[in-house]
């Protein structure tokens, strides 16, 4: 790249700030040059600790700032549509957070915002596809390795849950990411969803039905069970095993310290999200930043984004009913095959 790339970021939470942490210190060829949330006070803090940047509430302000050539969407899911389709409007390149949006009725009008443009602009924050363990694992699954594969069981543990936690979120900000993992891992969409739900873990929040198991079908006929845990107690922790027709492979093991001490050996779990995938954040921008210097973007995109809220929306259904739930899927775009 010729040129820094000045990047607004909408949203100053614990993602937005951690997304301009890594502008500034892991990420070369960018600087973010705007800032944006509803908290005002907030806002004027991250953008003081930027040089030139400016600080903004209104998020279709910060798009119009001086110097913006991309965008960072950090903020609450119900907020990402307004802003998505202003960055469309402008024809900026986004990396979008997860969820595109919390419906698929919003996730398509964005789709057709963008199919008008005739270029794919938007890309989703499913950081586990830059993650080098799951590389490794679709290397292997597309190389045929295991031979078909049958079943993808799925582990999600988070030590505790935010106090806003609800019991749908344990699908819709927890579960997409395995929805979005299984659908690139598998190379299929997912077409049905049933949720079942065990007694409540006596750690669980009064009224929070956790954890819960995800049962997702798939188009190409292989099963997917995702053990959701938001308040497992000892740590974060994501783990997947493929089982193929002629072997099986698991990920999620590696990459923890091993303490020797006082007699004992045992390996550290991490807390967080952001330590886990420390190095896909990472990978995730950097890929990020030097595609949206050419005008475009190197990962998830709109579609990806539409059919997890669409798998989303069927597994609350699930979840509410106790059913079996089919997902409906509109007919995919040629811009994005």
């Amino acid at each position: 790249m010729t040129s820094t790339l000045g990047i607004a970021v909408i949203g100053t939470g614990k993602m937005g700030a951690d997304h301009v942490r890594r502008i500034g210190h892991s990420v070369g060829g960018a600087r973010v040059v705007a800032v944006a949330d509803p908290d005002g006070d907030r806002v004027k803090e991250v953008a003081a600790g930027l040089e030139g940047a400016s600080a903004h509430t209104d998020p279709v302000a910060a798009l119009s700032a001086p110097g913006v050539g991309a965008v960072l969407i950090a903020s609450p899911g119900p907020a990402h549509e307004e802003a998505l389709l202003a960055a469309l409007e402008r024809e900026l390149p986004v990396l979008c957070e997860k969820p595109l949006t919390p419906d698929p009725a919003a996730a398509l009008r964005v789709l057709e915002a963008e199919r008008r443009l005739g270029r794919r602009l938007v890309q989703v924050g499913f950081m586990r596809r830059f993650d080098a363990e799951y590389e490794r694992l679709k290397g292997l699954l597309d190389s045929g390795g295991i031979g078909r594969p049958m079943f993808l069981h799925c582990r999600h543990r988070n030590a505790s849950s935010p106090s806003f936690f609800t019991s749908s979120m344990l699908i819709s900000d927890s579960v997409v990411h395995e929805v979005d993992a299984a659908r690139w891992l598998l190379g299929q969409e997912v077409t049905a969803v049933t949720v079942l739900s065990p007694a409540a873990s006596s750690a669980a929040p009064g009224g929070l039905r956790d954890p819960q198991l995800v049962l997702l079908e798939t188009s190409g006929g292989a099963i997917v069970d995702v053990e959701i845990f938001v308040n497992c107690g000892f740590g974060y922790q994501v783990q997947v095993e493929a089982v193929g027709e002629a072997g099986s492979a698991r990920i999620g093991d590696a990459g923890a310290m091993v303490v020797q001490a006082a007699g004992r050996r045992y390996d550290e779990v991490p807390q967080d999200f952001t330590v886990r995938f420390a190095d896909a954040y990472d990978r995730q921008l950097r890929r990020w930043v030097a595609a949206a210097a050419r005008g475009g973007v190197d990962g998830p995109d709109v579609w990806d984004g539409y059919a997890a809220a669409a798998v989303s929306e069927a597994g609350l259904t699930a979840l509410r009913t106790g059913t079996r739930t089919a997902v409906e899927l509109a007919e995919r775009p040629p811009l994005y095959r």
